[in-house]
């Protein structure tokens, strides 16, 4: 549904949602109107969640950034392919227009960088001819570092260009869009149950909470309403993903740091929720196993004894690790005090999950804007205000915790009934859900056909916020240490390119 709306104060606006529930209000607005959203988003009164393009179209979801339960869209018709630039006022919005501007060929007016970003050289007849330029740095005595875009190891491709005085690097600049598929183009098209398929594809390390996150907006605009046991289960799975990755975090950073026992005991540990997730659900990573209306798996009183007997196992272990962690000065040296993000630059982009709470962010899309069934859960949402690697580290280990706590209660309360309902039949419609991966806040909006294709579907991870805040945190640190802050940010190229 939209709604015309000439004015974007956030407290005169009707139709505000509560937490959870869609439809949250999209308005169509002129050009004045979103470049007053830009101008908000600017003086940190909006939070910005998302932009993309559509066809003579952009969109953009806001937040008020007093009550992020708040959201609304707004969207502009740009029949010539222009409209005004959001990161003009508000940096975090250049790289979305950018990648917008490769994709649907619109321009945004006034965009201070109007480089490619996805496009490498490939699409456009002038980029092809060009070679990209990455921003100067005058100043004396200072050289360059080019990284990637192949790394050693298996890690996905991306190239940093470091500008160093010495061993102190003066600024990074990524180039990113390596492992750009085609993912929202291939969509199109795509009958709902396929497209949710691939879109537990669009990060690997991420399958559950990409599938929840577009099975919940194809469930919202088709108004249906998958079981009680079903969203209990989708948690439990989010959860058991949560705990695997963050593991395999702390143990990484530790690495990164050259203390690689830490790594080896965590991964012992990561690979006892995984190997409970093959055990339960049938598969590593739970993969496909959201489904529209439901779930693919139910659990029996054998699996649920499995997983109750998890949870003392990695407290009883994990507790040791980190007070190893804590008494080891010389990684303490490495951690403490390098990769700083201020909380204000933290705010500024938005950034979610343990990159924005480690900065003072208190943010976890579980209770802003909210989903079932973490209302009936109880939890907390660890916040350090350090903002370093030690800080990043620390928020993971606080995590472990409560994803240990709500896989209890899940466990113990699991409601009783069907996990799947039959799909009824599809009929157009509009939707967009948020959901709290490890990394942060997914966001996927989705727009159905007639007969239940996908018409548009832009996902969103929280990456696009997080990479430039990387940038910014490795700026007068040594060389050495971007492996660890690049470690602690662990952003995902993949989910970044889509």
């Amino acid at each position: 549904m939209i709604a015309e709306g000439p004015t974007l104060d956030p407290l005169a606006l009707p139709g505000w949602a509560v937490a959870g529930h869609w439809p949250w209000p999209r308005l169509a607005v002129s050009p004045e109107v979103w470049a007053e959203a830009a101008e908000r988003l600017g003086n940190g009164a909006l939070v910005l969640l998302g932009l993309w393009g559509d066809f003579g179209a952009v969109h953009m979801a806001i937040a008020d950034a007093v009550d992020p339960a708040r959201i609304l869209v707004l969207s502009l018709h740009c029949p010539d392919g222009t409209y005004p630039s959001v990161g003009r006022a508000h940096p975090p919005a250049i790289r979305l227009e950018r990648a917008t501007q490769d994709l649907f060929g619109t321009s945004a007016i006034g965009l201070p960088d109007s480089r490619p970003w996805l496009d490498h050289g490939l699409w456009d007849e002038q980029a092809k001819a060009a070679a990209y330029e990455f921003l100067p740095v005058e100043a004396e005595d200072v050289h360059q570092i080019p990284v990637g875009p192949v790394h050693a190891g298996i890690i996905e491709p991306g190239h940093f260009r470091f500008t160093a005085d010495g061993e102190t690097i003066v600024r990074l600049e990524a180039r990113l869009g390596y492992t750009h598929r085609g993912i929202e183009n291939r969509l199109q098209g795509m009958p709902l149950e396929q497209a949710a398929r691939l879109a537990g594809r669009c990060s690997g390390d991420s399958t559950v909470a990409y599938t929840l996150a577009f099975c919940r907006a194809a469930e919202a605009a088709m108004g249906w309403e998958p079981p009680r046991r079903a969203v209990w289960l989708r948690a439990l799975m989010a959860e058991l993903e949560r705990l695997a990755n963050h593991l395999g975090d702390i143990g990484a950073i530790c690495n990164d740091a050259g203390f690689a026992i830490l790594l080896a005991r965590c991964g012992v540990l990561r690979e006892d929720v995984l190997r409970i997730g093959a055990a339960c659900f049938g598969h590593r990573l739970m993969m496909d196993r959201i489904v529209l209306g439901g779930v693919a798996v139910d659990l029996d009183a054998t699996d649920f004894a499995l997983i109750r007997a998890l949870v003392p196992d990695v407290r009883s272990h994990l507790k040791p690790l980190m007070a190893l962690y804590d008494k080891t000065a010389s990684l303490q040296d490495r951690t403490v005090g390098t990769g700083i993000l201020r909380p204000a630059l933290a705010a500024q982009f938005g950034a979610g999950g343990y990159v924005g709470r480690a900065s003072g962010r208190r943010c976890d899309a579980r209770r802003w804007p909210g989903y079932a069934p973490y209302d009936e859960l109880n939890f907390d949402i660890p916040v350090l205000t350090k903002g370093d690697v030690d800080a990043r580290l620390r928020i993971r280990i606080l995590e472990v915790e409560q994803s240990l706590r709500l896989v209890e209660q899940i466990v113990f309360r699991m409601p009783n009934g069907e996990i799947q309902v039959p799909v009824p039949p599809a009929h157009g419609g509009e939707g967009m859900a948020i959901v709290e991966g490890f990394r942060g806040d997914i966001l996927v909006w989705l727009r159905v056909d007639t007969a239940g294709h996908v018409a548009r579907c832009h996902l969103r991870d929280p990456s696009w916020f997080q990479w430039p805040l990387l940038e910014a945190v490795v700026e007068g640190n040594i060389i050495a240490d971007f492996p660890l802050c690049n470690k602690s940010f662990n952003c995902s190229y993949a989910g970044h390119d889509l």
